[in-house]
Order: structure tokens, then sequence, then C-alpha cells
């Protein structure tokens, strides 16, 4: 009998790809395509929703051809993909407008005034989600306010991953991962009415889909997908977890009660700890940070920070050198700078320069400021590209010990994944800054290995998620070598930078806020004389 094979799509903000596990977790194969977004005026950002399912049955389609007799090997489908944003359909499931993505920062004034009323804080301790512009919450006050027709022609309120299931299956639905730390009770696992209620979205409800848990329930591939992606009908479809959450998953996040800790650095960061029973659970009395639910592990759940912009910062500086390059006469290609910028930030004394990495739509954590933005400290003459880059570098782990800290420090190991994984030199500097030691995965798609691995269980491969767990995800750590230590002389070193960092943080909002009222003028008056 041919060995079954399980495929996962995950739709990034940036790049979408699918990829396919043999039945020992082993990758088999993987397609992918950039995705699109656009910005908007008053720091609107979004993505077709049209692209991106296309863009989805294109790399689905295109790791089918590389798999012999896929019809009768695809065990099931699995789908995860980017979170928070607002996705609306019609009552015929098609798209209203371009999606709302989390980098969207047109509902922080709202935000403010929740936060000012206290509601924030009220909803908080229900979802165990701090509200930001990037939740969907935020972002469905927002259009009630400013786009109150497209709102009442909606009939649904989707994430990106829940569209693609939709396409693949008919289905309208969420997860609990996100459909808790959005408008839920991270206790029950369900809907709360009191968190409707205090963001005064009680009249959306009827927008909200059912939550299914993916590890237990699968819906029949449709006749229509199946013709778009080149594989029969009824193929078993899982929804999976938000990215972060199956990413931590694939990634080496251990069950509650090991002191393993993971940190997504992708295009944003994100910092999570597992935590026990969720019942007993304290969040704390700052309003910080989300809480979501690990499908498959009744009562678990995860605590994360992120930072908006992790890996965006490097690839801010590697894209700005080029056009350095090119308006001088040089040649240069994004790529090979970032590799060349990493070999000069490495070359590089520690701590010359001081980089707060707010590149891109502000902070939501361990503070929320959508005016954050980038800033150097302490340039001086002597500074060249090379203690530039080492800044920017340092500034990407420096948001990660301050995320951490809001934790309550971080684990005694960090298993990294995404983009920011595959750095020799973020590694190093990770292990050194948070005084850990960083063991990342050699599974190069471990948010698509969480998602297979719920799929897996739905159907039957695996007991339970633990079991897949120890199936899949550990034997990765037990091939891995021993992992990155910290440097004891640049751990001291970067304990007495991290304070500079935090004063730096502290004494920037006046300036932000500054900025922003001339970007606001700006704006209003057609941009400066």
């Amino acid at each position: 009998m041919p060995q079954e094979v399980f495929v996962s799509i995950d739709a990034g903000t940036s790049v979408i790809k699918s990829t396919a596990f043999d039945r020992d977790g082993s990758l088999l194969a993987s397609a992918s395509q950039i995705n699109r977004y656009r910005k908007v005026a008053d720091g609107g950002v979004e993505q077709s929703m049209a692209a991106t399912w296309d863009k989805s049955a294109a790399t689905i389609a295109a790791v089918l051809r590389q798999i012999p007799d896929a019809d009768r090997r695809i065990a099931a489908l699995a789908v995860t993909g980017q979170g928070d944003g607002t996705w609306l359909i019609d009552r015929d499931n098609a798209p209203l407008g371009d999606a709302m993505l989390w980098l969207d920062t047109r509902a922080a004034g709202i935000v403010a005034e929740l936060d000012a009323r206290r509601a924030r804080a009220a909803a908080y301790r229900l979802t165990g989600t701090a509200l930001s512009a990037c939740n969907q919450s935020a972002q469905l006050a927002y259009l009630k306010r400013e786009q109150p027709a497209r709102l009442q022609h909606a009939d649904c309120a989707l994430h990106c991953k829940d569209w693609l299931y939709l396409n693949l299956t008919g289905v309208r639905a969420t997860d609990p991962s996100e459909g808790v730390f959005t408008f839920g009770d991270f206790r029950t696992r369900a809907y709360s009415d009191q968190v409707l209620d205090a963001f005064g979205l009680a009249d959306c409800r009827r927008l909200l889909p059912p939550m299914v848990d993916g590890s237990r329930h699968t819906e029949p591939l449709s006749a229509a997908a199946a013709r778009a992606i080149g594989l029969k009908a009824g193929t078993p479809v899982s929804l999976g977890g938000v990215d972060v959450v199956c990413a931590a998953l694939g990634g080496g996040a251990r069950l509650p009660g090991a002191a393993f800790g993971c940190s997504v650095i992708g295009t944003t960061g994100m910092h999570i700890k597992m935590a026990g029973d969720a019942k007993n659970l304290q969040l704390g009395d700052a309003v910080c940070g989300y809480t979501m639910v690990v499908p498959g592990l009744p009562g678990a759940v995860m605590r994360m920070l992120s930072n908006m912009s992790a890996t965006l910062n490097l690839d801010w500086l590697a894209g700005l050198l080029t056009e350095a390059a090119t308006l001088f006469g040089a040649t240069a290609e994004a790529p090979k700078s970032l590799q060349r910028l990493e070999a000069a930030a490495a070359a590089a004394p520690p701590g010359e320069v001081l980089f707060l990495p707010y590149i891109e739509s502000g902070e939501r954590g361990p503070f929320l400021n959508a005016d954050a933005r980038a800033q150097f400290g302490g340039l001086h003459s002597g500074a060249g590209v090379g203690a530039l880059a080492r800044a920017v570098y340092e500034g990407v782990a420096l948001a990660a010990r301050h995320c951490y800290q809001a934790l309550g420090g971080a684990p005694e190991e960090v298993r990294p994944v995404g983009g920011g994984a595959r750095s020799r030199l973020l590694c190093e500097l990770l292990a050194s800054v948070l005084n850990a030691r960083i063991r990342a995965t050699p599974c190069p798609e471990p948010g698509a290995l969480g998602a297979a691995m719920l799929a897996a269980v739905a159907v039957g491969r695996f007991a339970d998620l633990s079991e897949a767990c120890q199936a899949w995800v550990e034997p990765n750590f037990g091939a891995a070598s021993g992992g990155q230590a910290p440097d004891e002389a640049l751990r001291a070193h970067y304990d007495r930078l991290f304070s500079a960092y935090l004063a730096a943080v502290e004494a920037a909002p006046p300036m932000w806020d500054a900025l922003a009222a001339v970007r606001r003028a700006d704006s209003a008056g057609g941009g400066p004389s």
C-alpha cells in the first residue's frame, strides 16, 4: 500500500507555501508563491482575498504534482495562516473587498478609546489578550464606525486560514486558537457575549463563524476545490490553529510543565511559553500579550507576546543599502545584501549603537503604541555599516527579551522558528541577550508540520496531539545539535544594554507623539508646502 501523505497550506503575509509530509513527519515536497499586500490611507494594509485563494490553490496543486499517486496517498489536507485581520464575505461567500491585515493600524484610535474607558482591561480578563489595532475585534469596531454599509452587507467575518478552509470545503468556520483570543473566554473555549458587549459589538455576533477543533473534526474537500487543486473530492480537510500556534507545536514548544519556550522570528516576532491548566492561569495586572488555547490539548494554553517587527527590520536595512548601492552606480541584490549585512554585523563590536526595532506599524508587545517608530541611538562618526547592522540584529533580540520579561522571564531553552531562526548571528545574540540555550529545529516548515499533526490526529493516525508531538517533533531535536549557549561576557554586556534599551523605550513616546502629530497635520493639509 502506498505510504500516506499529509499536505499543509500555510498562508503567510508575504509568502504562501504548501508542504507535504510522510507518515513519519518527514518533508516530501513543497511549493510557494509570493503574496502581495498594499498600503492604503491612514495606516491601512490590505490583501486580495481572491488572489490569496488562487495562489494557495496553485501551491497545493504544485505539491500534489510532486507526489506520485496523490489521489490514493493524501490522507488529509491541513490549513493554517497569518493571524488577526478581517476577511469579510457576503451571503454568497464572496469577498467584500480586500482583507484588512494584522499590519493595519486604522483601528488604533478606537483601541485607545476602549482602553480609556477600561473596556480593554475588562475584555482581557476573559480573552487573555490585550486588544490592539491588528485584532479583528478592533477592526470590526472600526468598520462599524467608518464603513457601516460594508459591515451591514457582510454575512461572516473570517480570518485568513478560515477563508482558505471555506474555499476548500464550502464550510464557514474558525478554530478555537483564533476565535477565543479575539472574542471568547480562554477558560471555556467559547465565544463570550461579555467580550462583544465590552467592545460595543453585540450586533456583530451574527458575523462570527462556528469554532471547530481541527484535531477532532474534518470536512470533505468540495468538488469545486478538487478541480482547482487536482485532488479527489471528499479528501478530509482539517482547519488548523493560527500560524503561531502551529509553528510553536511544530517547532518544539513542549507540553505544560517543560522549561521550553518558542520564539517565532519571522516578519513579526512571537515569543511563547506554554501554560498549564487554563482555569488556573493567572494573567497578572498588566494588560498585555495573547492567550491562545491549543487545539488538540484540552485545557492547555499558550501565553505569548508579540513585537510587530522582527525580520522586517533586517529586510528594511538590506533593502536600504541595496537602494544606496544602486543610487551610486553599483549593483546589488537584497538577498545577497542580507548575507553580507550579517557578516558585517558579526564582525562589528557589540552594543556600539542602540536600535529600537519598530520599523512597521508601531508596537503591540509588551506595550501598545501604534505611533512607535524605529530609531537609532548613540550614532557617532565612527559608526559604520557593520555597527548599524549589528545594532539592528541586537534590537530584534532585545525586543524578544522585552517580551519574555513581561511573560515572567525567558525559559531555560528557547526554540526559535521562522526565517530568523536560520540566522547564526541572531541565534547567538538571542542566547546571550535572553541568557537561554537556543536550539532550533531542523524542520524547515514547523508551522506546516504543526497543522499536519492536527490533521493526522483528526484522521486517526495518532491517538492525540501529545503522541503526534512525540513521534514527529521530538526526533528533530534528538537529531539536532546542542544548540547555542550564552556567552558569559556578552551576557553581562547585554544586561547593561537592555537597561539602556528600556530607558530609550520609556523616553521615546513624546517624540513619537510629536512626529505622529506632524504626519496627521501634513495629511490633513495635503502635505508640507
